[in-house]
């Protein structure tokens, strides 16, 4: 199916989207809910305002993104990594990464 230049609201269940392909398209507002985003790959792409509740984040793989002010709960990051990011505002639990990444520089300065 090919939707070009249009504007539809879309009530998608149980279905498989699998190998799709969005550019320049606007879901904003858009609600996920017990989906299967193993795989997928987000570039350039406003992710502002984002809630992560819940989730399996593991093997996550950021490059080069803004992450300010992104709240993590109950998220599994095992085997995550984070390269070159603005992380002022982020927090994993509540608690601050960047006074998490102060506090591990100034353990390893300590050693």
């Amino acid at each position: 199916m090919k939707i070009v230049k249009a504007k539809h609201r879309l009530d998608v269940n149980e279905a498989d989207l699998s190998g799709s392909i969005f550019i320049d398209v606007n879901v904003s507002g858009t609600s996920f809910d017990d989906v299967n985003l193993a795989g997928a790959s987000f570039k350039g792409v406003n992710m502002s305002g984002w809630t992560v509740d819940d989730c399996n984040l593991s093997g996550l793989k950021v490059r080069d993104a803004n992450l300010s002010g992104l709240r993590l709960t109950q998220v599994n990051l095992a085997g995550a990594s984070i390269e070159d990011a603005a992380l002022d505002g982020m927090t994993i639990d509540g608690i601050p990464v960047t006074d998490m990444i102060a506090a591990y520089k100034a353990a390893q300065e300590a050693k």
